[in-house]
């Protein structure tokens, strides 16, 4: 991680729940001292009183980067009172979901070097993915930095345009639950079929996370691993039957869902 401007000049982390927090704990492990952080949070969890960093008090003058985590509800009131701290050379970089560059180029100023990101759940145990687009302001150097804070909780791609964004969250940022309910119905067809409740959420749970695991690893793409565990007229082939279904199977169901979850991320932009 390029630690050297951002222990000197100092980070600023706006809110600090579950993400902010399994962002922190990252930076903290790759070497960043805890001296160099600055945390707003009114309700800071017992964890993040523990690491000494610096809680609720007056921030540096002109910080590296302002990281900006806080739920979008809570933007309009916790954006302006950093509007000091824009139109300089302090990076913000936002993990809010919903909220448009646009947003904190009003509140900040036009001039202010502006990434915004798009991390999802599995950042809490390091195994993430963000998508990152800047502003015209920011720099190369800048969304390297941005990339390298959010490689502490897992791997980052680059976005074309910031219009990308509601596909991004649709898929990986609203993703998650979506395998969650995944192996929670896997789960109830295993108990409708005669497994006691446990076993079946146990075969469930392992299955996804091991394919998953899989999927990632392997030098075969998923479509090739889906027919090197599908044997002709066996029960793969049987329950794949379904799922592929053109009209009622998983890729019409999922093309509808994160539609909808799109559609929704563009409603939640626009205010």
């Amino acid at each position: 991680m390029q630690l050297d401007d951002v222990t000197q000049r100092g980070l600023v982390l706006l809110g600090c729940g579950k993400m902010g927090s399994a962002m922190l704990a990252g930076w903290l492990k790759a070497g960043l001292p805890a001296t160099s952080v600055w945390v707003i949070d009114p309700q800071p969890s017992a964890w993040l009183t523990a690491q000494g960093v610096h809680l609720n008090t007056s921030l540096p003058r002109a910080p590296a980067i302002v990281l900006v985590a806080v739920k979008p509800q809570m933007m309009g009131a916790a954006l302006p009172t950093l509007q000091a701290l824009g139109n300089g050379n302090t990076l913000f970089l936002s993990v809010a979901a919903g909220t448009a560059i646009a947003t904190y180029e009003d509140v900040l100023g036009g001039r202010t070097p502006i990434i915004r990101a798009m991390p999802n759940t599995p950042a809490a145990v390091g195994r993430g993915i963000t998508a990152l687009i800047g502003n015209s302001v920011a720099t190369e150097a800048q969304m390297e930095l941005a990339e390298a804070l959010m490689a502490a909780v897992g791997q980052t791609v680059r976005l074309e345009t910031e219009a990308q964004m509601d596909a991004v969250t649709a898929l990986s940022g609203s993703g998650p639950a979506y395998v969650f309910h995944l192996i929670e119905a896997m789960a109830a067809a295993g108990v409708a079929e005669g497994l006691a409740p446990d076993l079946a959420m146990r075969l469930a749970r392992a299955t996804v996370g091991g394919a998953g695991q899989l999927a990632e690893t392997a030098a075969e793409t998923p479509a090739e691993l889906r027919v090197n565990v599908t044997s002709p007229g066996g029960t793969t082939q049987a329950g794949l039957a379904v799922l592929m279904d053109a009209a009622s199977g998983f890729p019409a169901l999922l093309r509808r869902a994160i539609a909808a979850a799109a559609a929704r991320s563009r409603e939640l932009g626009r205010g």
